[in-house]
C-alpha cells in the first residue's frame, strides 16, 4: 500500500473571467522512504497539487479527485477535524517562502511550541526540552537562546531550519518540501538540501520535493514527475529520466542545463507546444 496515491487530481479556480483550471487530472503516489521529485516551471500546478493534499486552498478554489488516500485512508471523505489531526502530524509541509510563513509578531520557540502542544500534547518543561531538541536536529546554534528570537531576527537559512523544526517536530511519515530552498544562497542551498536528505534517511519519510531545479533533482530524487500547464507530462525514474527523457517537454527543460549549452538556440514553447497538447 502506497503512503500517498491520488488519482486523477484536478483543482480549479473561480475569477471574474470563469473558471482558470491550474492542474488536470494529474496522479501521484508516493512510497514510504522514498523521495518524489515534482518540476516544472511556475504555474506548472505543483504547489497547488500539495496545497490541495494539506487542505490549505483559498475558498475559490474546487477541488476533485477519483481518489486521494493516505495510508490508505481517503482524504476527501475525512471531516475538517479528522483531517486536521493528519495534517501537520503525519503530512507536514515547508513552504517556500520562510520568513513569510512564520508569523511576525510571535517568537519562534512559541510557534515550535504550538505545534507540540496541539498535535502532541506537550506542556511545561516537556514541550521546551523537545523544542530544544528540534532545533539541535536541525542546526540550529544555541538552540535555547534562539527560541526567544523572533522571525526577522534571524537570517533567511536559520529561518529555513525553524520552519524544517516544526515541520518535523511530530515525526511525520511524509514530508512535503515546497521548493526549500528559494531565495537562499548557493552554500545555504547545500546545507539545507542535505539537512533534509539527512532527516528523511534517518526518519524512514516519505518526501515530495517541489523544485524547478534539475540539478537538486538529479542529487536527491529516485523518481521524477515532470509537469506543464497543470498537466503531468512524465514520470520516470531519476536514471531513466535523464538519460532518456521521453517527452519534448522534459528535453528542453535538461537541454536548459548550462552544461547541456551549445552555443545554438534552445527550443522554445512554440517548438514543442504541439507535442504536449492534449
Amino acid at each position: 500500500m502506497a503512503l500517498l496515491e491520488i488519482e486523477n487530481l484536478s483543482v480549479s479556480f473561480d475569477t471574474s473571467t470563469g473558471p482558470f483550471k491550474a492542474l488536470d487530472g494529474a496522479s501521484y503516489r508516493v512510497e514510504a522512504g522514498e523521495v518524489l521529485a515534482i518540476v516544472g516551471e511556475s504555474g506548472s500546478g505543483k504547489s497547488v497539487a500539495m496545497l490541495a493534499v494539506m487542505g490549505l486552498l483559498p475558498p475559490t478554489a474546487t477541488v476533485t479527485a477519483d481518489a486521494m488516500r493516505f495510508e490508505g485512508r481517503d482524504l476527501m471523505a475525512l471531516g475538517a477535524r479528522e483531517r486536521r489531526a493528519i495534517i501537520g502530524k503525519e503530512i507536514a509541509m515547508i513552504f517556500q517562502e520562510p520568513v513569510a510563513s512564520l508569523n511576525p509578531c510571535f517568537t519562534v520557540g512559541f510557534q515550535i511550541e504550538e505545534v507540540l502542544t496541539t498535535h502532541l500534547a506537550l506542556r511545561g518543561r516537556a514541550r521546551r526540552k523537545r523544542a530544544i531538541e528540534l532545533f539541535e536536529a536541525v542546526g540550529i546554534p544555541e538552540p535555547a537562546q534562539r527560541l526567544k528570537s523572533f522571525p526577522h531576527q534571524m537570517s533567511g537559512g536559520q529561518c529555513q531550519r525553524v520552519m524544517i523544526a516544526i515541520a518535523i517536530a511530530c515525526e511525520p511519515k511524509l514530508l512535503i518540501a515546497d521548493e526549500p530552498t528559494t531565495a537562499l544562497d548557493v552554500t545555504i542551498q547545500k546545507q539545507i538540501l542535505s539537512l533534509l536528505m539527512r532527516l528523511q534517511a534517518e526518519r524512514g519519510m516519505g518526501l515530495i520535493l517541489i523544485t524547478h531545479d534539475m540539478g537538486v533533482v538529479a542529487e536527491t530524487a529516485d523518481r521524477v514527475i515532470v509537469q506543464y500547464n497543470g498537466k503531468k507530462m512524465e514520470e520516470a525514474d531519476v536514471l531513466t529520466l535523464f538519460e532518456r527523457p521521453s517527452n519534448a517537454y522534459t528535453r528542453a527543460l535538461l537541454s536548459a542545463l548550462p552544461e547541456n549549452a551549445t552555443g545554438v538556440r534552445l527550443p522554445t514553447v512554440a517548438d514543442y507546444r504541439e507535442e504536449v497538447a492534449p
